[in-house]
């Protein structure tokens, strides 16, 4: 696998984690920890944004 397909399956990997977060703090009963689900969830979606903006500008082969 390329480096950018490496990185393209992380940043999928990281946005699937994303979604599974936010659909745990749906479930959490407890606020405080709803909260913290939610927060983490961002700061993942955020990063594999990051590096999905840093894939589409491509690599340099060498």
């Amino acid at each position: 696998m390329s480096v950018s397909g490496e990185s393209r399956g992380r940043s999928q990997q990281m946005r699937d984690k994303a979604q599974e977060l936010k659909d745990a703090a749906e479930r959490s009963t407890d606020p405080e920890e709803r909260r913290r689900l939610q927060e983490k969830a961002r700061r993942l979606q955020e990063q594999s944004e990051q590096e999905g903006r840093m894939d589409t500008r491509g690599t340099d082969p060498m």
